[in-house]
């Protein structure tokens, strides 16, 4: 085995021009996907990170039996929401969590009604990370000592001609099931780029919603949020473990909506992925292939000083499986590099920014990850590439005759 590797590596540097541009046909694939890859994980921290943030956190804790009556908006009290709140800022994931009510309701003035979630939160938590905080082009946020007054959403605000200042008759059903209406002053308006998630959704403070729907000192959810995307599993497992009594549920099951869409996206890029790296290989592969065909003379050499087609099968497949890692390390240089350069800049995609609702929630630039998530997958691919590439001439090869072999041109 070792008289083998020192043999490979030897003849794939004999002819050191041709083994660095395969070596670097293969860097430059790999490195592009990892930009690739870098590039579709920063999207969804991009996009699916500021949608949780406008949805209502990473993960959700309700009473048990919220799931069964989810349809219906049912107020739940929690038993103990400070403890809840408590046991979430323990974790080190986590970067905020805070109270909340949400149920159903409806608005309406002379221009019509819309019905819509009615949502009363604890203001001074939420605004660090909240992108309604962020996206105030009217009036001001929330405040927890505020009363009669609403924040609502650009899109409500054009349906209903809505101003700063104006009044609107806000219902909604209380613990008991009993129809409470309140007249109340629009002190704020929001503007996230999506109309459709504006109409839908009003906010008030959690004092107001609790006086309103009978809640004393009481919430029906707790919203937490992480530092990014994707760590989701981990802290719903750890709260689970010291919240037995509640269910602890993470975005993609609140709002399987959203969790369908970017899991619908993911498959898509997946697709692009694999059309790219098929693409890429087909090169690759052709580079390969020219290369070890050029050698069939050198291949009958070998055949009549003895050795067999077996062995010099292998010694052209660790050749292959050579120049096969020296390009998955230049890759993976590259698309560091790469990265790590963009992580830093980000890329600009304001310009978009309409093409769709979601791609609203992009906030000016995306900045990529290290794209390390599929690598591994990336590089056992051009390993198989640059050793299959290798073994089928070499097979073919060592098959003939020497004599035939010496005499090829």
């Amino acid at each position: 085995m070792n008289l083998y590797l020192r043999l490979a590596w030897r003849n794939i540097w004999r002819h050191r021009r041709r083994t660095v541009i395969i070596a670097l046909a293969m860097g430059l694939s790999l490195g592009m996907m990892m930009f690739y890859d870098g590039l579709i994980d920063g999207f969804n921290q991009a996009i699916a990170g500021n949608a949780v943030r406008v949805l209502g956190g990473n993960i959700q804790v309700h009473a048990q039996g919220y799931r069964e009556k989810v349809d219906s908006n049912p107020l739940l009290p929690l038993t103990d929401d400070s403890a809840i709140v408590q046991a979430a800022l323990s974790q080190p994931d986590v970067v905020a969590a805070s109270r909340r009510i949400q149920t159903g309701g409806l608005v309406s003035n002379s221009e019509g009604s819309f019905p819509l979630n009615i949502i009363g939160i604890e203001p001074e938590a939420e605004a660090p990370v909240s992108l309604i905080a962020e996206h105030i082009v009217d009036g001001r946020y929330l405040e927890s000592t505020d009363e009669d007054s609403i924040l609502i959403g650009k899109g409500l605000a054009d349906a209903l001609a809505l101003e700063v200042g104006d009044r609107i008759t806000m219902v909604g059903s209380d613990i008991h099931k009993q129809n409470r209406q309140r007249t109340m002053t629009v002190i704020g308006i929001y503007d996230i780029g999506i109309p459709s998630m504006e109409k839908g959704t009003l906010y008030i403070s959690l004092a107001e919603a609790q006086n309103l729907f009978d809640l004393r000192d009481q919430s029906t959810e707790v919203q937490i949020t992480l530092k990014k995307v994707g760590l989701e599993s981990k802290v719903v497992s750890a709260l689970s473990a010291v919240l037995p009594n509640y269910e602890v549920e993470s975005w993609a099951n609140n709002y399987p909506e959203l969790g369908n869409a970017v899991g619908r996206k993911n498959i898509v890029m997946d697709i692009f992925s694999v059309i790219i790296v098929a693409i890429a290989g087909i090169g690759i592969l052709n580079l390969l292939l020219m290369a070890i065909y050029e050698r069939t003379r050198e291949i009958g050499l070998l055949g009549a000083m003895g050795l067999k087609p077996s062995q010099i099968a292998t010694t052209f497949i660790f050749e292959g499986a050579l120049i096969g890692v020296v390009g998955v390390i230049a890759g993976i240089a590259m698309g560091l590099g790469i990265n790590l350069s963009l992580m830093q800049v980000g890329m600009d995609y304001s310009q978009f920014a309409g093409m769709t609702d979601y791609m609203a929630l992009i906030s000016g630039r995306v900045y990529p990850t290290l794209g390390v998530s599929k690598l591994f997958m990336r590089a056992v691919i051009m390993l198989i590439i640059a050793v299959l590439a290798a073994l089928i001439p070499a097979v073919i090869a060592s098959k003939r005759e020497p004599s035939e072999a010496l005499h090829h041109v």
